[in-house]
């Protein structure tokens, strides 16, 4: 699939925009539900196929999970190891025998809204087939966490991008815990092994990351005792807060985090908030947009530890005004109103990369639309993304005839010169082809981004809202 995406002629303007469910928030809201005693009901769900493959993997584990649309899954996700047909089929999730039956559909129920019947730490069935968390990593290194805790075995795999990625980040320190875990020389297919019960420990990983964070609190759920894990700097809490509304007991010493293990869970009502990452991109646009260009966004999420975008905003010298919301759950969420500006150069370090990893590939596009020079430093995690984001970065840009160049653990973009019209190969990575897509509204002529299918794995609507704000865009 390829977009075609012209200059921007006039400003873009939009007021009370809605992006969709922050995809963080999202996976986590139906694994942690399973989880609980009873049901939950969850609104404003990312709609991408990243969160579907986490629902459709519940599904398979027997969970009670019922989406607005009707259902808990989607066309099965394709995956490295079941090549791409034609045209995909329709597969439904094979739930074990003895499963409980899925709740009854809500007539109030909006499609992004769900509701999970949670069965408890003890109520995960082993699947009859493999789990597909096709293009999603959170998918498979939480439930990785999940699987180790509940002593369910399973093997779960991912499309070619997810088969890539490291896995044994997340693997290692679970073996600390007591859990056996294969992997295929570091990346997918995982497999976690029965008759292997996790105990409490203390874990102290050498990189900061949510996910990793979030595999080890989740198997300590099922322990004995206080697991913990320590990181170098503090990644973003959306775990822990969704666990102390839940019920159980989690205490932040510093960059240690604790959970206390064998943990009884409630249900919970949420609403999810807007996701920044998405909300990103348009933010982008409206800064880099023809004079007059005016965007208001609704109900975005602002959670401290993932808002090193809107610090970064700051830094590039951007006025942004914010109107705290109220969130009614553990999130704090946010009204965001930019206009066009004129933007500088900066310099991004680790912890600003930290709080901002998902945002990084559009903040590079600002940094183009800047003048000076911009230096993102300290930064290797980027080269294991869903694509090597500072090679696949670069290449973007300097398709558009910006100067910018790779270093071992970041990128310098050297901004503020005109764009040329541009043919982007996106690798397939959403990310930078919805990067892509922003850098085009403003170049000197119509460009074509390419192999942007994967657009739907987190941000669906990102054509139909953007074209609602101005531009002219299209997908074939």
């Amino acid at each position: 699939m390829k977009a075609r995406v012209s200059p921007l002629r006039n400003p873009l303007r939009g007021e009370g925009v809605r992006v969709p469910g922050d995809k963080s928030i999202s996976h986590r809201a139906l694994m942690f539900a399973s989880l609980a005693e009873g049901e939950s009901r969850v609104a404003g769900l990312a709609g991408g196929d990243d969160v579907r493959s986490t629902a459709r993997c519940l599904a398979q584990l027997g969970v009670p999970l019922l989406r607005g649309d009707g259902t808990p899954w989607h066309p099965k996700p394709r995956s490295s190891e079941q090549p791409e047909d034609a045209e995909p089929g329709f597969v439904p999730p094979q739930r074990p025998p003895g499963s409980a039956p899925l709740p009854a559909r809500d007539s109030d129920m909006e499609e992004d809204d769900a509701i999970v019947i949670g069965q408890g730490l003890a109520g995960l069935r082993e699947p009859l087939d493999r789990l597909d968390c096709g293009n999603s990593g959170t998918t498979l290194r939480l439930m990785t966490g999940v699987l180790s805790g509940a002593g369910v075995e399973a093997t779960l795999i991912g499309d070619a991008s997810l088969s890539r990625r490291p896995m044994e980040r997340v693997a290692r320190p679970l073996r600390q815990l007591g859990a056996a875990i294969e992997t295929r020389e570091g990346k997918p297919p995982v497999v976690v092994r029965r008759g292997h019960p996790v105990h409490a420990g203390s874990i102290v990983s050498e990189v900061a990351s949510a996910q990793v964070k979030s595999a080890v609190l989740l198997a300590g759920l099922f322990a004995e005792g206080e697991t913990s894990f320590t990181e170098p700097a503090k990644s973003r809490d959306h775990t822990e807060r969704m666990l102390r509304l839940m019920g159980a007991q989690v205490v932040q010493r510093g960059t240690t985090v604790a959970v206390r293990g064998r943990a009884g869970l409630n249900g919970f009502a949420l609403d999810v908030p807007g996701d920044l990452s998405s909300a990103a991109f348009l933010i982008a646009a409206a800064m880099i947009a023809p004079e007059g260009s005016s965007l208001t966004l609704e109900h975005v999420g602002v959670n401290p530890t993932r808002a090193g975008f809107l610090d970064a905003l700051a830094l590039f010298g951007a006025r942004l005004q914010l109107e705290l919301g109220n969130a009614g759950g553990p999130e704090p969420v946010a009204k965001l109103t930019v206009q066009a500006q004129r933007l500088r150069g900066a310099s991004l370090d680790a912890d600003l990369v930290l709080r901002a990893i998902d945002e990084v590939p559009i903040l590079a596009v600002v940094a183009a639309f800047a003048s000076g020079t911009t230096v993102v430093r300290d930064a290797g995690e980027l080269r294991v993304k869903e694509s090597d984001w500072v090679a696949t970065t670069v290449r973007m840009l300097r398709a558009f005839g910006v100067d910018a160049e790779e270093r071992v653990d970041g990128l310098v973009v050297h901004g503020g010169r005109p764009l040329r019209a541009a043919r982007v190969d996106s690798a397939g990575d959403h990310r930078i082809a919805m990067a892509g897509a922003i850098a085009a509204l403003c170049a000197d002529g119509p460009s074509e981004i390419a192999d942007v299918a994967n657009v739907a794995t987190s941000f669906p609507s990102f054509v139909a809202l953007l074209r609602e704000l101005g531009a002219d865009i299209g997908a074939s």
